[in-house]
């Protein structure tokens, strides 16, 4: 589990072909203080296991569902990569729940300098609309961010100076595809809503019951 707050950007220095897939080396440094083999990091926000760690930098294997359903595969050696370590269970959740694994990838349609801020919009694959929402919370290439706004198939993002100088957004361009996480709650609900649904003949949760509820 992760919390979608940047720790370090890293830089991915080698690529190599594996059986079924891609092993690839980050070079990094922050992250390397008690990071070791094993070990779970989210790399553009996806929950990689560490295979071997060296002085500058580890290796994570890729393959299957990883390559098929994320940026990875599209990735270069010199590529900036946004890195997190995996959530202690007594540290503060600053972001949000990120549970490191990607539902789809969007593509960025506008990224523009407002001030001191950035406005990114960004267009989301179909199915993963339903779990958005206004001031909800989206990992973005494993960033923790805040949907400003939604239209139709776009949503839009403010970010703030930090974020965008301590990511890899800085180097992000109109037209680059990005991970996307949707919020594990939503995921949940939408499932225990089904089922209920299924079991019952009705869903439980109307209008009356969440009135009654106080909502």
């Amino acid at each position: 589990m992760f919390t979608g707050l940047i720790e370090e950007v890293g830089v991915l220095a080698r690529i190599n072909t594996i059986s079924g897939g891609r092993s690839l080396f980050v070079s990094a440094a922050e992250i390397l203080t008690d990071c070791k083999v094993d070990d779970s990091v989210a790399v553009n926000g996806i929950c990689l296991t560490v295979t071997a760690k060296e002085a500058n930098g580890f290796w994570v294997d890729a393959v299957g569902d990883t390559l098929e359903k994320t940026t990875l595969k599209d990735w270069q050696v010199g590529q900036k990569l946004n890195l997190e370590r995996a959530l202690r269970l007594s540290d503060r959740l600053g972001g949000h729940l990120v549970q490191g694994h990607v539902n789809g990838v969007g593509r960025i349609v506008r990224l523009t300098r407002l001030g001191e801020n950035y406005f990114l919009e960004a267009d989301v694959p179909a199915p993963l609309l339903r779990y958005l929402i206004p001031e909800g919370s989206v990992a973005v290439d494993g960033i923790s961010l805040t949907v400003a706004r939604l239209n139709g198939s776009r949503m839009g993002i403010s970010i703030i100076p930090h974020t965008y100088k301590h990511t890899n957004l800085c180097e992000r361009r109109v037209g680059d595809s990005v991970n996307l996480e949707v919020d594990v709650i939503a995921k949940y609900v939408e499932r225990l809503l089904k089922f209920s649904k299924q079991e019952n003949g009705d869903s439980p949760f109307s209008d009356t019951w969440f009135k009654k509820m106080g909502f």
